[in-house]
C-alpha cells in the first residue's frame, strides 16, 4: 500500500512529530507545516470520506487542483484505497480536463473553488462544471475552499471538502495490494492528438 509506505510507517517508527509537508502558499504569509501524524489523520479521513461516497479499488479519480496540501492528501487517500488518481494540471482548459475525465471514466473530480494567479483569485470550479457536464461516469465533485470566491453549485453532486472530509473518522486500516495494483494515470499533453494515459503501478513507483 503506497499510502502506508509514504505515511503510516513513519508514524509507527516514532517520527509522527516530524514535518512531512512544509507549504508556502499565496498570498504571502499563507503557510502550513503538517507533521506525519497530522498527515496520516487527514489522509485517513479523506480515505473514509471517499469510501462513504462509493469509491472502491479500481475506480478512477481526477485531481484538478493548484499546489495545496489537500492535493497531496487526495493522492494519498486514493492510493490508500487502491483507487487510481489522475492529476490534471490546474492551468489546463475545461476541454483538456473533459478529455481526461472521459478517457479514464472517472467517478469523481477533486478540485478547489479557485486558485491565485498573480495575486488575484480565479475560478477553477467553472472549468470543472463545464468539463463534467453530460459525463455519465461522474458521481461527485469534491471542492476545497481555497480562495473563498463564489462558485456555481449542483446539489447532490458537489460537496465541500471541509464539510465532508473533516467529519470522517481518522481511523482507517489500509488494505495491502499486489505490486501491479494501478496507482495513477498520467496523460500525455495531447499536443499531437488525443491525450494518451500512461498507467503507473504501485510496486514499480515505490521502487523508483
Amino acid at each position: 500500500n503506497v499510502s502506508y509506505n509514504c505515511v503510516d510507517r513513519h508514524v509507527e517508527a516514532g517520527n509522527g512529530d516530524r514535518v512531512a509537508i512544509h507549504w508556502e502558499g499565496e498570498p504571502l504569509g499563507d503557510a502550513r507545516d503538517i507533521t506525519y501524524a497530522e498527515l496520516k489523520d487527514e489522509v485517513c479521513r479523506a480515505a473514509n470520506a471517499l469510501t462513504d461516497l462509493g469509491l472502491v479499488a479500481g475506480d478512477r479519480v481526477a485531481i484538478y487542483m493548484p499546489m495545496v496540501p489537500e492535493a497531496i492528501v487526495a493522492m494519498l487517500a486514493c492510493a490508500r484505497l487502491g483507487v487510481m488518481h489522475s492529476v490534471v494540471f490546474a492551468g489546463f482548459s475545461a476541454s483538456a480536463l473533459r478529455a481526461r475525465v472521459e478517457d479514464a471514466e472517472a467517478k469523481m473530480v477533486i478540485t478547489t473553488d479557485g486558485q491565485y494567479r498573480r495575486g488575484s483569485a480565479v475560478s477553477l470550479k467553472d472549468a470543472v462544471d463545464e468539463a463534467v457536464a453530460a459525463q455519465p461516469s461522474i458521481k461527485h465533485v469534491l471542492v476545497v475552499r481555497r480562495t473563498g470566491i463564489d462558485v456555481s453549485w449542483t446539489d447532490g453532486r458537489d460537496l465541500w471538502w471541509d464539510e465532508t472530509v473533516a467529519n470522517a473518522s481518522a481511523d482507517h486500516t489500509p488494505e495491502a495490494f499486489g505490486s501491479e495494483q494501478p496507482l495513477f494515470l498520467l496523460y500525455a499533453s495531447g499536443t499531437t492528438g488525443k491525450p494518451k494515459g500512461i498507467m503507473h503501478t504501485s510496486g514499480g513507483y515505490l521502487t523508483q
